[in-house]
């Protein structure tokens, strides 16, 4: 996972400290609420919406079930379209292969396509350490590199700054990376669009080398697809000679067929469009067409881990859609830097823990970063049941005794013996009868879920003592 989020505080504190931030909640809320009512609105046109998530669902399952086959089959269809696959185990597999493919190209540049799968693996930085330079091409990932920040959501990336934030960033800081803000540039968006845009385009422009990941790969033809709203993906895409994309395995649906499904339902999940602005497809290299050099990178980086888990797999249908986040209240008050993840939200609050593992704390604490309140299953195109994930997980970490739980696994282990002696038993009854004055009424701790519950009063007298006076 990205060095940039290591040494992060569990998500409790981090929480904590988020939710004092009143800018960074009323940015949120605005974002999140003005999202999910449009998606309603977009989702509420189709009659079949359930049977689309449904057919999702399948799709993915059945893929999942069979990715070694489809996996075979999409390297066999893209190396006979002309292009190249790697094989990547992890996060420095991943980055060695795609820091050689650059510099085998003798570039130090490159513009990239927003991309979660090279967030993940911390691709930047890895570029940066052998002297190249990524440049982000999605206006929102512009903003978080011009303000070396970290990104806070799955589709708008820079949703935690507002308007005037972002005018004070692009005044200060694009000067240093290329193109500078224009003079008296305003706060509106379409003038800070139009500053993005003439900032990026010298670099469309000059670049050789681009990187990208993908939406989805089709199996059957070995075509790769790149869905976005802006053109800035088109321009990576079409205009450099070299293309590497960089995608996890999971990504791969067997058909065209298939692939019909997800575009209706990941606009309107994600942009509450009824279908993307762009949607890019690309199957190898063409003459005269793209780039002239096309390498597609495999990343597992944990993937496995998580397919042979019956019950966690689930986060591997995911579609990045971002649905969960915009209707998560815990999300719209703690915001994702508090997740500690490229992955925020409720999805990232089981695929981070399956992929990373959960011995360090901030993993640990992710499966409890949430309510249980359903609405992310409700509104997931793919029907994850993120809430049974996340008991599943809860209940790993718990039988492990992970950190917050050894306590509780010593009270338990106590508990198991006691029963087992029933000698034993019989006098913690009596003793907990005769002390019962001296019980709390609440259970411990100080917060407002404690101090709003009370604990059942101790009997006087204990039912295997009311069972030898009554009917002995």
């Amino acid at each position: 996972m990205s060095a940039a989020f290591l040494g992060m505080p569990p998500f409790p504190q981090a929480a904590e400290v988020a939710v004092h931030n009143t800018t960074l909640r009323a940015n949120l809320r605005h974002a999140t609420h003005t999202i999910r009512a449009k998606r309603a609105r977009a989702v509420a046109e189709l009659s079949d919406w359930e049977q689309l998530r449904e057919a999702g669902r399948q799709i993915k399952d059945h893929t999942l079930r069979h990715l070694d086959r489809h996996l075979i089959r999409l390297e066999t269809a893209v190396t006979e379209a002309g292009g190249t696959v790697h094989w990547a185990a992890d996060a420095a597999e991943a980055n060695r292969i795609v820091t050689e493919l650059v510099k085998a190209t003798g570039e130090t540049e490159v513009v990239k396509v927003k991309s979660m799968a090279t967030q993940e693996i911390g691709l930047n930085e890895a570029l940066a350490a052998e002297g190249i330079s990524a440049y982000e091409t999605d206006l929102a990932e512009l903003i978080v590199q011009l303000g070396d920040d970290l990104p806070s959501h799955i589709l708008v990336p820079a949703i935690h700054r507002n308007r005037e934030e972002i005018r004070s960033l692009f005044v200060d800081e694009m000067a240093k990376w290329g193109r500078a803000a224009p003079q008296g540039l305003s706060d509106s968006p379409a003038d800070l669009a139009e500053a993005a845009r003439l900032h990026l385009r010298e670099k469309f422009l000059r670049a050789r080398v681009g990187i990208s990941g993908a939406n989805f790969m089709v199996a059957e033809t070995g075509t790769l697809v790149v869905v976005e709203s802006e053109g800035n993906g088109r321009m990576c895409l079409t205009l450099p000679h070299t293309l590497i994309s960089v995608v996890g395995i999971e990504k791969v649906v067997p058909t065209w067929r298939d692939l019909e499904v997800f575009l209706q339902t990941l606009p309107r999940s994600a942009t509450a469009e009824r279908m993307n602005p762009y949607t890019s497809l690309w199957t190898g290299t063409t003459d005269g067409d793209g780039p002239r050099v096309f390498h597609l990178v495999l990343l597992d980086n944990g993937r496995t881990d998580v397919l042979a888990d019956e019950v966690g797999r689930q986060a591997l249908r995911c579609i990045r859609c971002s649905a969960c986040l915009n209707v998560c209240p815990v999300y719209e008050r703690a915001g994702g830097h508090a997740y500690g993840s490229v992955y925020p939200g409720p999805i990232g609050a089981i695929l981070t823990p399956q992929l990373r593992g959960t011995g360090s704390a901030i993993d640990a604490s992710l499966p409890y970063a949430s309510t249980l309140c359903g609405a992310c299953y409700e509104v997931c195109p793919v029907a994850i049941d993120i809430p049974e994930v996340l008991l599943h997980l809860r209940a790993g970490i718990a039988e492990r005794g992970g950190p917050g739980h050894r306590v509780e696994r010593v009270a338990l282990t106590a508990t198991g013996w006691v029963l087992r002696h029933p000698t034993v038993l019989a006098v913690a009854e009596r003793l907990a009868a005769a002390t019962r004055a001296l019980h709390p009424s609440r259970p411990p701790g100080s917060g407002a879920w404690t101090a709003s519950r009370e604990l059942p009063e101790v009997p006087a007298q204990s039912f295997r003592n009311w069972w030898q006076e009554n009917r002995r």
